[in-house]
């Protein structure tokens, strides 16, 4: 299929799920799971092993994937971060060399400037941008019940013919479906970069009937750690038992399957909608020339170590998926060197380098991260073979750093005892090897990296002023008339469709992909 007269756009097409854990992806090794089509993304792609959340809670995570930077240095500490329209993201860079920039779905921004370098922003967000989630560390031990997550999502999983976020998904589907193709039809020769970002499979675990029938069947397994007791549990982990109210409710094992099953079912759900992007770009004539990104945020617990949710360096809540695919320019393959969410931003100003033969624009703030191409086409050999995430949210009082370098990883907080995992022999991380003398000078190596990473105490402080200026401003504006910076997508709907000012004829063919043959009536 091919439209007349047309000009190949190099484009980039980058699909993000929410809270999608790596291991619940048949790629990424998981056999219970049905995720047909990013399964044949990765085999087309390049599959990274150790990609991380820079911090694994919605917000914080999506800051670094948009600036480049860790949310120490950019601000992003919690889900009522406050992002400064002066901060630049890769929406500003990819402007500057050339791409018509389009967000369809969530990405979380907070404060009034809900577009943060997008040109275009087609629905709104699912959650508040206003500062009603700002955690307290002067009492990191209460718990705040209007927006701290609770059990209710295990207890009551299973099937739903619609939910908040199914309604909210099916919309950002057909708007990201629409904005491609758009893009095909469009007389703007512009290259396209589109973020379609999905809330799924993010809890409650509810799901549609066909999705939950997938798994009929399926033996869909219990947690590999279940929950150690007290006296075994990290401290860190102890926290979040109470951030969640774990001890709220008694869980069965069928109740937890079944939240695993649902969960599963909107996996399956996410999956569907990349087929249908990834069709699109086939009708479209696409394919061969955009660059696909597959990731998430950050991943999900389904009760591994007891916990549910997000907000842990455990594996299964800060491994994130991440797939880089394009036909005509990335030989399949999988890196198996650590890699974070700020390496998207360098990765996606060298992709567009490539393909607008543009050089890379001044850096306007400094990048965390380095670019993945090198990777992605073999090259390890100046990687740094590191990724480091960081965690400035509820369920701590103190700064939390994690450094994953080879096969280790480290995870250092002023209140609690240092880890140390061998994740190479170690998988499930049961072993902390941190007390022990023959891991004495990897362990010292890495705190010295901690401590040129950042200095903890400071960033306590600057965390804690900045929750207690945002918890007064977000009190002071509850006061009266309340204004809401949430999006409102900007629909014009005396232009859209078939309109009296328009030539009916000329318009029914400039909306149609391909072009039709040409049309020269010869008029009596």
């Amino acid at each position: 299929m091919s439209a007349n007269n047309s000009i190949k756009k190099q484009n980039i097409l980058v699909v993000m799920a929410d809270q999608l854990t790596a291991m619940a992806l048949g790629c990424y090794h998981n056999q219970e799971v049905a995720s047909p089509n990013i399964d044949k993304l990765a085999q087309r792609g390049v599959v990274f092993d150790a990609a991380y959340s820079s911090s694994p809670l919605c917000t914080p995570a999506r800051y670094a994937f948009m600036t480049g930077q860790n949310i120490s240095r950019c601000g992003g500490y919690d889900n009522a971060a406050y992002m400064p329209a002066t901060m630049p993201t890769f929406a500003h860079y990819l402007r500057m060399m050339g791409y018509h920039t389009c967000l369809a779905g969530k990405m979380h921004f907070v404060g009034p400037d809900q577009l943060h370098g997008f040109e275009d922003r087609v629905t709104t967000d699912v959650y508040p941008a206003d500062f009603g989630w700002v955690p307290n560390w002067t009492q990191p031990d209460e718990r705040i019940d209007l927006w701290y997550h609770n059990m209710s999502s295990v207890k009551q999983a299973g099937v739903a013919a619609i939910t908040n976020q199914l309604a909210y998904d099916d919309e950002v589907g057909n708007e990201a479906l629409k904005v491609l193709y758009d893009h095909a039809r469009s007389a703007d020769n512009r290259p396209l970069c589109l973020v379609a970002s999905f809330i799924h499979p993010h809890d409650p675990y509810a799901t549609r009937q066909k999705y939950w029938d997938l798994y009929e069947g399926v033996n869909i397994s219990l947690p590999k750690v279940p929950r150690p007791s007290p006296d075994k549990q990290d401290q860190h982990s102890r926290r979040l038992e109470k951030v969640i109210a774990l001890d709220a409710v008694e869980l069965s094992d069928e109740e937890i399957i079944d939240a695993r099953r649902a969960y599963y079912g909107n996996v399956s759900y996410i999956d569907e909608w990349i087929g249908k992007l990834l069709d699109a770009l086939v009708d479209c004539d696409m394919d061969q020339d955009t660059t696909i990104i597959f990731t998430s945020d950050h991943g999900d617990m389904l009760g591994e170590f007891g916990l549910w949710y997000k907000m842990s360096f455990r594996e299964w809540s800060c491994r994130i998926p991440l797939i880089i695919s394009k036909a005509t320019r990335f030989k399949p393959g999988r890196v198996t060197q650590p890699v974070a969410q700020v390496d998207i931003l360098p990765t996606l100003v060298d992709i567009a380098c490539e393909s607008t033969g543009l050089e890379r624009p001044q850096q306007i703030d400094p990048w965390c991260g380095r670019s993945l191409l090198p990777l992605c086409d073999g090259n390890a050999d100046s990687d740094p073979d590191t990724a480091i995430s960081e965690y400035l949210a509820e369920g701590t009082g103190h700064p939390m750093l994690m450094i994953r370098q080879g096969k280790f990883k480290y995870i250092q907080c002023h209140s609690d005892p240092e880890q140390l995992f061998d994740l190479e022999n170690d998988p499930n991380e049961l072993s902390n090897l941190a007390d022990q003398n023959e891991y004495a000078e990897k362990l010292s190596d890495l705190r010295d990296q901690a401590k040129t990473h950042w200095d903890a105490d400071e960033v306590r402080a600057r965390v804690m002023t900045d929750q207690q200026r945002r918890s007064a401003v977000h009190a002071a504006l509850r006061i009266g008339r309340f204004q809401g910076w949430d999006f409102q997508p900007v629909r014009d709907a005396g232009e859209e469709y078939t309109r009296s000012h328009m030539d009916l004829t000329r318009h029914d063919i400039s909306s149609r992909y391909p072009r039709p043959p040409a049309f020269d009536p010869k008029w009596r």
